[in-house]
């Protein structure tokens, strides 16, 4: 449960209708395993005891009373043991018969909660034999002790914060006045649902969409737990579909008509971070609330929940190749808008042979044609200097060759030449003025030039950068509209091979093919042997690095040692921990210390879950300490970190550092 992941379980046993006993064993049996692999919820069928298709034998009470009977030796098998546990099934109570969960922990049943709407169309005929649960909790005597019973019970564990569990039983799910609504505004933040829904042609994905919906909107954990085999097949087949969903994504799902025990891994503290987030999730009814404690053993959880290393870029490749339109599609419509709203109909950009300028002219060219206007009114400037390789010179010129853009050659070797002996600066000395100087140069032609042309400058600048501060101040920081600026590093580079891959123009394509084969750097060292001296992964870190820790930071609100954590475990192989710690304390280093420039950023489109915008997503003062974040991360192992050298080398944190 360390760092807020608590493993839960929907298990759908073996079981015989009508034998309580067989049942009760089997129940029993699957919580030892259960518990054994770490599982701390369990969840288990509607009315698991007893069967649910027992039909008028509900009405004899040799069976209810062996239900109290096996719960009871369910409840002592939870003795000495760490978790919380949800069985099924038929309760009398003051005359009246209940399909009720009993909420069983250490030993004790700790509630019995009923279930509110019970079924009489299709196939189901509950209300024959139960009563809808009251809401307000009263008590009943079991076994000597008064138990609460009720709809509004909520578990709160007593040592884990944030871990309250709400339940409700099967068709309370499928109704508009679902339980689990309430529960969840009144502080629930794990669902739990007994079921015995069976199978018909289709019904799963309705089963699917319902969970993944109600975990969404109550911004919750959602534990079902479907019958299996083993219920009666005489009009009915039950598939023993258990889901575990968390915030509308299904974290795992059982394989139909195999009888499954399913694991997950629920993020207790992302669901709390986004609910803090949400102003407008609020505050239910708590009042009409019982709140029933119970005790878990704080232990890290071995996590089998997976954590894709480049969060940003969907791992399918339709879905990814969706969303590829998607983003294109909101970069164009941005750009389309404020040259409509300005009455621009020239822009000019400038053209590296990069991934970024490359995004850029490719989403402009895009908007041009929804506009109907001639891409010649595209004009494409390429300034080589110092550190130009021939591969990216050749590549921007061919890329606005291949797209009908205006291509601008200048060189600017003399102009930068004139302006550090203007300065004072010595053109051997390769240090920050003399990369500055150049990106400064760069970002002075393209605004000219647009003064000249009517135009308006496109940024290429992309959402990597910005978090890294990997932009020089008042250089390529700087643009009239920043087409790029939502998008990170990792997922620029599919943008741009999804252009590869669907243009129909072949030069186009080898164009594309070949940046994306070309190194990240901003060219501003010259280049050893002709080729690219200047790395930019070999300096601030690998992209896919930090835009792993970037979105769990702001996405997920993670805290370092979680980020550490989970990094770990995602590029387990392929960076060694001390690689992932030095890059993580250069990310917070500089997050922290570059915000200054992501506070006066040019207009942009936000695109995704994670936007750095000042006028937006991120409103963080530009004089904030970083101090507590990396006072963590020296916690987190006996490695001592790396990445001191940029305490020691004032390049990486100096304001106008760039590319």
């Amino acid at each position: 449960m360390k760092h807020g992941f608590i493993k839960v379980a929907a298990v759908t046993p073996k079981m015989k209708v009508a034998d309580t006993v067989y049942n009760a064993q089997q129940i029993c049996e699957s919580m030892e395993e259960a518990f054994s692999k770490g599982a701390k919820i369990l969840v288990f069928p509607e009315l698991g005891i007893s069967g649910y298709t027992c039909g008028d034998l509900f009405f004899q009470e040799r069976l209810l009373a062996s239900c109290r009977e096996q719960l009871d030796v369910i409840a002592g098998h939870t003795r000495g043991k760490d978790g919380l546990l949800f069985v099924g099934l038929p309760f009398p109570k003051d005359g009246k018969l209940y399909n009720v969960a009993a909420a069983v922990s250490g030993g004790r049943v700790l509630a019995f909660i009923p279930k509110v709407h019970i079924p009489s169309y299709g196939e189901f005929f509950e209300t024959r034999y139960f009563y809808p649960g009251n809401r307000l909790p009263d008590t009943v005597s079991f076994r000597g002790e008064e138990v609460p019973f009720g709809a509004n019970i909520l578990l709160e564990a007593k040592e884990m914060e944030g871990l309250v569990v709400g339940c409700e039983i099967c068709e309370d799910i499928w109704v508009p006045d679902s339980p689990g609504i309430s529960h969840g505004m009144a502080g629930a933040t794990v669902l739990v649902n007994l079921s015995a829904s069976s199978e018909s042609v289709g019904k799963d994905a309705y089963r699917r969409m319902l969970v993944k919906s109600a975990s969404a909107k109550l911004v919750c954990g959602y534990v079902y737990c479907s019958s299996g085999e083993g219920e009666s097949t005489q009009d009915l087949v039950f598939g023993g579909h258990n889901i575990i969903a968390e915030n509308g994504t299904i974290l795992k799902e059982a394989e139909r008509f195999e009888n499954q025990a399913t694991y997950g891994d629920i993020d207790l503290g992302r669901l709390r971070t986004k609910r803090e987030q949400m102003n407008t999730f609020g505050c239910g009814n708590q009042q009409s609330y019982q709140k029933v404690s119970f005790s878990l053993a704080i232990e890290e959880t071995k996590l089998e929940r997976e954590f894709p290393c480049m969060p940003f870029v969907p791992s399918q490749l339709k879905e990814r190749e969706k969303r590829c339109e998607e983003i294109l599609s909101i970069q164009s419509m941005g750009l389309k808008k404020r040259l409509e709203h300005t009455g621009c109909l020239n822009v000019v950009i400038g053209v590296s042979g990069g991934l970024d300028s490359t995004l850029a002219l490719l989403v402009t060219a895009r908007c041009f044609d929804m506009l109907s206007l001639e891409r010649g009114n595209i004009h494409a400037v390429t300034m080589p200097c110092f550190g130009t390789t021939d591969r990216t010179y050749d590549n921007a010129c061919k890329l606005a060759g291949s797209l009908g853009a205006a291509l601008t050659e200048i060189d600017m070797k003399e102009a930068v030449t004139v302006h550090f002996r203007d300065i004072g600066q010595d053109a051997s000395c390769r240090d920050v003025t003399y990369e500055n100087a150049q990106a400064r140069e760069r970002t002075q032609i393209l605004m000219d030039i647009a003064n000249q042309e009517n135009a308006l400058v496109i940024g290429t600048g992309d959402l990597s950068e910005l978090a890294l501060g990997w932009a020089t101040y008042n250089g390529d920081h700087m643009s009239m509209y920043g087409v790029n600026g939502g998008v990170p590093k990792t997922l620029v580079r599919h943008l741009v091979q999804y252009c590869a891959d669907t243009c129909e123009n072949g030069e186009l394509k080898g164009v594309l093919l070949d940046v994306l084969d070309t190194p990240v750097s901003p060219e501003l060292l010259p280049p050893v042997d002709g080729r690219i001296a200047q790395k930019t992964e070999d300096l601030v870190g690998p992209y896919e690095l930090h835009d792993f820790f970037l979105y769990y930071m702001l996405r997920c609100g993670y805290a370092p040692d979680k980020i550490y954590r989970i990094a770990r475990k995602s590029f387990a192989g392929q960076y060694a921990d001390e690689v992932i710690l030095k890059w993580l304390e250069t990310f917070y280093r500089r997050f922290f210390s570059q915000q200054f420039k992501r506070s006066c950023l040019p207009d942009g489109p936000k695109v995704g879950s994670v936007a750095l915008s000042p006028r937006g997503d991120l409103r963080m003062p530009s004089d904030a300490c970083v101090r507590i974040w990396l006072e963590q991360l020296k916690e987190c192992s006996n490695i001592s970190p790396a990445g001191k050298e940029e305490e020691r080398n004032p390049l990486l944190l100096c304001p106008g550092q760039g590319k």
